[in-house]
């Protein structure tokens, strides 16, 4: 693995560990894709530090199991907006 990806996805796996970012989140603020974020989180981290890959997949498997409420509120915040309006 090159030093850069290396050094992207510790990166990753500490803004993710501090702040328990979604992998969307993560994605945004590193300016990489989504897809690359779970690259790294899932495949590529466990090849470097198996415990800090522990650590990562609950915080993403949390989020993973909170999705379905946050895009609920989100839908709920955006009829209200809408209702605000009118």
């Amino acid at each position: 693995m090159q030093e850069y990806i290396q050094k992207r996805v510790l990166e990753l796996c500490t803004y993710i560990l501090e702040t328990q970012a979604t992998v969307r989140q993560a994605a945004r603020v590193f300016g990489v894709s989504k897809s690359t974020v779970h690259k790294d989180m899932t495949e590529r981290l466990p090849s470097l530090n198996k415990r800090l890959a522990q650590e990562v997949k609950k915080v993403l498997d949390y989020n993973k199991s909170e999705r379905h409420l946050r895009g609920g509120e989100a839908t709920r915040k955006k009829y209200q907006r809408e209702e605000k309006q009118n």
